[in-house]
């Protein structure tokens, strides 16, 4: 087991769910981090909260990972003790909607698109460089089952997942000989924020999402993403399939009648 002590974790998307639960769980075990987010207030908070609770050093500033120009500005003034990052998790990202897809909202499909896909790849560029120039770093890309799966309702949402899958396949290809690792972490149902946001702030529509089941937690994934991070430097996790015990597959899930 490799230690990520004092290693510095760039966290995207950190102010709730997936990737507040990476920074917790990253903080706990003592790494450095650099957290990014819209919702800058959010990130401030956790990361006053993680000092006080792990005496975590933490780096953090508001990034929209759609803007290209912001995405290479704020990389690239980082300050010199938090440039040499070691572990990137691409978290951010959102579902919009589950409509048939000719009947769907295009703006939706460009916020998809723009950030899942191009988000994660403008903030790698930025950083991978840097590992490949220290031979060393590990890129862990939080993907779906979506990007094994298509189902009704998430044509768009699914192909940008199923990108997510290829560009974290072809990365690996191409960092090989830098010492750099690429891991995916693919979910299953996760309850987070990601209904509510997939929903338009539909709160009781996200809720019955999970209705009958019990889903799995940030903290699950988040335990999923530390494991790929602390396999000996001669291992690599490729990608991690994880869904909660009552679900099969992305189509498939047994709900508990609540009579």
């Amino acid at each position: 087991m490799e230690s990520v002590k004092n290693k510095i974790v760039f966290i995207t998307g950190a102010s709730a769910g997936i990737g507040k639960a990476c920074a917790e769980i990253f903080a706990e075990n003592g790494a450095k981090l650099i957290l990014s987010a819209r919702r800058i207030e959010r990130i401030e908070k956790l990361a006053d909260e993680l000092k006080e609770k792990f005496g975590t050093e933490s780096y953090i500033f508001k990034l929209d990972v759609t803007d290209k120009n912001e995405v290479s500005e704020k990389i690239n003034s980082l300050p010199e003790k938090w440039k040499a990052i070691d572990i990137l998790i691409n978290n951010a990202g959102m579902g919009r909607g589950l409509n048939k897809l000719y009947e769907d909202n295009v703006e939706g499909w460009e916020e998809m698109i723009d950030t899942n896909i191009k988000g994660l790849l403008y903030v790698t560029r930025n950083i991978v460089p840097g590992m490949a120039e220290r031979q060393s770093g590990h890129v862990i890309n939080i993907g779906s089952i979506a990007g094994h799966e298509a189902y009704a309702g998430g044509g768009v949402y699914c192909a940008t997942k199923h990108a997510v899958n290829a560009i974290t396949k072809s990365l690996r290809i191409d960092a090989l000989d830098k010492g750099i690792r690429v891991s995916a972490v693919d979910p299953g149902m996760v309850e987070t924020e990601f209904s509510v946001v997939r929903f338009y702030g539909d709160k009781e529509k996200a809720k019955n999402v999970y209705k009958g089941l019990t889903p799995l937690t940030g903290t699950d994934i988040a335990e999923a993403v530390l494991f790929c991070a602390t396999r000996p430097k001669h291992a690599n996790i490729n990608e991690m399939i994880i869904m909660p015990s009552v679900q099969a597959n992305a189509f498939v899930t047994y709900r508990r009648s609540e009579d």
